[in-house]
């Protein structure tokens, strides 16, 4: 990770994912090849989409697969699919991991345990349309946490963004309604949605802590194993204590899915496709989550649009516009 983080809404979101995985260079895998020819929008397009299916198999497994369950399946199935590409350059800078263990046990407990759970504990609470509308905020958030954490300077327009983006979040919290805020009568799938929000912006702070030289899929096939075993005490305690998992076809393929796709296909798309237009440009792109989101919701769960969805999305895009009109270039991209 470079040494200075970056504020900015549009070109913080378009530079995240490829700080999350590094430059193309000698990345191996043959999904890498297949790309080579492909249309880089294409390519951006199919990266938050393959994101905004998370969610909505996230929450279309809720009843069958409790939170913890999903996180680790989830990322078992990933690292299962990245075994063969990464483990060769893992081999080779294995002193260089060992040297930063401590920056990786810290990336991977945020970006990749703590974070996905909480997301999918928020899924059992509220709709995947709430989750992916939320999460468009998560640039802003990071800009906040830069002001508070690293003392980064933010201009008034900023401050008005950061002010606008919150207000969306607030509709969409309230559901349009002042008695709930008033009353604090929030879902706390909405605030587990946050709180994993939060998580994950604190892990983009922290990117800048990344070893240098550290190969892509080794770097992000590390922290996909540190993040599983951090959940594993969690889920088995789920499964001991709560509830388990309930096995059919149709669960295992939609975790592999979401573990090749959403897990590790979705950000060679992304990384390729940053290098094709550059960071501004891509950064666009990511806006398409929400439309994808809410276009699956409706065709797969039967979630409806409501006005105050509309709303909050609106105020949110806003916030972030005028933010990053105010920015310096650039940092992840939600999942």
């Amino acid at each position: 990770m470079e040494s200075q983080l970056y504020g900015g809404g549009i070109a913080s979101l378009s530079v995240s994912c490829r700080q999350v995985l590094g430059d193309n260079d000698g990345m191996t895998s043959p999904a890498t090849y297949r790309v080579q020819s492909a249309s880089p929008y294409l390519l951006l397009a199919l990266a938050p989409f393959f994101w905004a299916s998370n969610w909505i198999v996230g929450r279309g497994l809720h009843a069958e697969m409790p939170p913890f369950a999903m996180t680790f399946y989830r990322w078992a199935f990933a690292i299962a699919f990245m075994l063969p590409f990464a483990l060769p350059h893992v081999r080779k800078q294995w002193p260089l991991i060992k040297r930063n263990y401590r920056v990786l046990i810290l990336l991977g407990v945020l970006g990749v345990g703590s974070h996905n759970a909480l997301a999918y504990i928020g899924l059992n609470y509220t709709t995947a349309t709430n989750g992916v509308i939320l999460n468009s905020f998560i640039p802003v958030m990071i800009i906040a946490l830069s002001w508070l954490f690293l003392r980064q300077r933010l201009s008034n327009l900023q401050l008005a963004g950061v002010a606008v983006s919150l207000g969306g979040v607030l509709t969409i919290l309230s559901q349009g309604s002042l008695e709930r805020i008033a009353a604090f009568r929030l879902n706390i799938g909405d605030i587990s949605v946050i709180a994993s929000m939060l998580l994950w912006s604190l892990y983009t702070i922290c990117l800048r802590w990344r070893p240098p030289g550290l190969h892509t899929l080794a770097f992000l096939f590390v922290i996909a194993c540190i993040g599983d075993l951090a959940v594993l005490p969690f889920y088995l305690g789920e499964a001991a204590f709560f509830r388990q998992a309930q096995w059919t076809w149709h669960a295992v393929l939609a975790l592999a899915g979401v573990g090749l796709f959403s897990s590790f296909v979705a950000y060679v798309c992304w990384n390729r496709g940053v290098q094709e237009v550059g960071a501004s440009v891509a950064g666009l792109f990511v806006h398409l989550m929400p439309v994808f989101g809410t276009v699956l919701a409706w065709l797969f769960l039967g979630e409806r649009l409501q006005l105050f969805h509309v709303a909050g999305i609106l105020l949110i895009l806003t916030g972030i516009y005028v933010t990053s009109r105010a920015a310096t270039p650039p940092v992840p991209a939600p999942e």
